[in-house]
């Protein structure tokens, strides 16, 4: 079954707002754990708004399950995942103003620079995964890099599902499986949630993971995180 890592960040943007500990994300990512989530995502940003780089460095050591640290590739994040070599490291593009992740790598513009930290990354014994949008001929160079995945920007697929979701997800699919032939894994995340997951899962069975943070605290809020948990996990496995 595709794996459910789920993103904190937004835990430490509630904390983050009124000071102190409360909610505690070291809890809440062993919590996570607890109810059945296969990987813990954070995504430390230089301005430190949600997650703290001493938070990643609190959460490493007490979690069984996977590590994504994802993130744009400043010397502190650098630093940040050769030191806590999480399981994997997803490089993304951000600007240093962004709100959220918006658009995947051009990996043949920024090849160099990407070919030499999937090399640094692979030598510490970390998984290296790029996030892209669904250009061929970029998943193409993505592969060149020698990354071991790509995680699909789905941000496209999710505005469009609710109105097409057939020509929504064909691209994606397309995608995926042009990395798959090229002998890449391949992940999938942003705006993925309860109403559009499981549509995308089903038409990409061979999605190793996906990586949900904002629709998935959002839906906790009402549901609890238990259950919300198990709703996801659900729709990865292809149930109502």
């Amino acid at each position: 079954m595709v794996k459910l890592s789920v993103n904190i960040n937004k835990v430490a943007t509630i904390r983050n707002a009124r000071g102190g500990n409360i909610p505690c994300v070291r809890k809440f990512a062993l919590d996570c754990e607890l109810f059945g989530a296969q990987g813990i995502t954070v995504h430390p940003r230089p301005d430190e708004r949600h997650i703290r780089y001493s938070d990643v460095f609190d959460i490493k050591p007490l979690i069984k399950t996977e590590l994504n640290i994802e993130g744009y590739p400043t010397h502190n994040f650098i630093d940040l995942v050769t030191k806590i070599k999480p399981a994997q490291a997803t490089l993304v593009p951000d600007t240093l103003e962004a709100i959220t992740s918006n658009k995947g790598w051009n990996v043949e513009k920024n090849m160099v620079q990407l070919t030499e930290l999937v090399e640094l990354f692979t030598s510490k014994g970390i998984r290296t995964s790029l996030f892209v949008e669904t250009d061929l001929r970029n998943i193409d160079f993505a592969a060149k890099t020698g990354a071991d995945r790509v995680e699909l920007y789905t941000g496209p697929y999710a505005e469009r599902y609710k109105h097409e979701k057939e020509k929504a997800v064909a691209p994606f699919v397309e995608a995926a499986r042009h990395a798959k032939e090229l002998g890449m894994g391949v992940n999938a995340g942003h705006d993925l949630d309860l109403e559009n997951l499981k549509f995308l899962v089903t038409n990409i069975p061979f999605l190793e993971e996906v990586s949900i943070g904002h629709a998935l605290i959002s839906d906790a809020l009402y549901f609890g995180i238990e259950k919300t948990i198990t709703l996801y996990k659900r729709c990865l496995a292809g149930e109502n």
